[in-house]
């Protein structure tokens, strides 16, 4: 990402901000994993979609005063001792190229400079990040920061950035779509490379590393989310991911999986059959599936509310589960498929926006409709990822082996 698309968010950021304003963003910290371990840092996403940065302890600084507005990123300084074992900090010259930002001070300065501008009564407000999870959420270092900035200046009013950053986030740029369509890429070559190996007798977690092994290859440093790979029974369970069971000749097996490339996500599920064919029941099923994510994808336009889409998919989902015998009453059905069929996603899998809606163009949502029979050991969820145009949507995906024909002729032909 060139360094303009994060200048031009700040500026559209700068439109939202009340005059006489802060806003303070933290970059995040790797959590304690155990001892002297760290859990592998990853930048709080709104500091990310700002800046372009993704170095610990940063903090960006947006200023509007009178109309007049301003950006600062505290970094941490240069240690030529602890360079010798963990490698240099991320120096001034390339946070002012990734970012476009050229005013670069230091963290250990940031509660004397946030002081300076709040003791001389120049600003009314501060914006943070609060993005609330729930009440037994513990304190991250933004909330604990924000806590003493207001305790230290009680007339200051705290305000909130989450919602706005949300709603940006929302809309993709064509920066941002070109992104998760090579996530996309790389999750299909992950998922050849499954179908290449698929066989029965092996566990999960081996067909699930040929997966690994592609996207490492390729240069993607995380995953989209943790792999889930669930074959027989396992499939009925949504977030099943020990991957731990053996494959066995007459099951199928549920990928959902991801590559993420360069912070933003794909999100794709496939259902294949171990031995190489699917069952009849086991393709009639998929069909109903099948039947209803295409559904979706012709409902998804703009103007259309985000909740028509799973009733969309509860529709065709309800009329296959009665010809296939495992429902006589509409209600029924979520004995069988028991979650919603879409979530925006972007930089977070699950990324941010409310479901209370409707659908704009450029924003991009998965179509994962399923269904899960325990009693028989099916489960069975296709998901492509689909962006929002103009008059309907674009299957940014589609080239995913979806079809059970094709699916068969290419482990056929393998």
């Amino acid at each position: 990402m060139q360094k303009e698309f994060f200048i031009k968010k700040r500026e559209q950021l700068f439109e939202k901000l009340a005059d006489d304003s802060i806003a303070v963003m933290f970059s995040s910290n790797a959590p304690l994993k155990t001892a002297d371990e760290h859990y592998a840092f990853t930048p709080n996403r709104n500091f990310y979609y700002l800046t372009g940065l993704d170095r610990e302890n940063f903090i960006l600084v947006m200023k509007k005063k009178q109309g007049t507005t301003s950006s600062s990123i505290y970094i941490e300084k240069h240690d030529p001792i602890l360079a010798k074992w963990v490698g240099d900090r991320m120096l001034a010259d390339e946070v002012q190229s990734i970012s476009g930002i050229s005013d670069i001070r230091y963290v250990d300065d940031i509660s004397k400079d946030i002081g300076s501008l709040l003791g001389g009564y120049d600003f009314e407000n501060v914006y943070f990040d609060f993005e609330y999870r729930g009440w037994d959420r513990t304190y991250n270092e933004q909330r604990v920061f924000a806590n003493e900035l207001k305790s230290r200046f009680p007339s200051v009013s705290l305000k909130n950035l989450y919602h706005i950053l949300s709603s940006m986030r929302l809309i993709k740029e064509p920066e941002e779509i070109q992104k998760m369509k090579q996530a996309i890429s790389i999750t299909q070559k992950g998922i050849l490379n499954i179908l290449d190996n698929i066989r029965p007798g092996i566990m999960e977690y081996e067909l699930e590393a040929y997966f690994d092994f592609t996207l490492k290859s390729s240069g993607v440093k995380d995953f989209a989310f943790k792999t889930i790979a669930a074959s027989g029974k396992n499939a009925t369970v949504l977030h099943y991911s020990q991957n731990n069971s053996m494959m066995n000749e007459n099951d199928l097996i549920l990928f959902d999986l991801g590559a993420q490339f360069e912070y933003y996500n794909a999100d794709i599920s496939r259902t294949f059959p171990i031995s190489g064919k699917y069952s009849q029941r086991q393709k009639d099923v998929y069909d109903v599936v099948l039947q209803a994510q295409q559904a979706v994808t012709q409902a998804a336009k703009p103007g259309v509310p985000f909740s028509i889409l799973n009733d969309t998919a509860k529709k065709v989902l309800t009329e296959g589960c009665r010809k296939l015998g495992l429902i006589k009453e509409d209600n029924e059905l979520s004995e069988y498929y028991y979650h919603g069929v879409s979530h925006y996603l972007g930089l977070d899998t699950h990324d941010v926006g409310t479901r209370d809606t409707v659908l704009k163009e450029g924003m991009v949502i998965t179509n994962e409709p399923g269904l899960y029979i325990a009693s028989e050991g099916i489960g069975i969820r296709i998901e492509d990822d689909l962006l929002i145009s103009h008059d309907g949507a674009e299957v940014l995906s589609k080239d995913i082996l979806k079809d059970t024909f094709d699916v068969e002729a290419y482990i056929k032909n393998r």
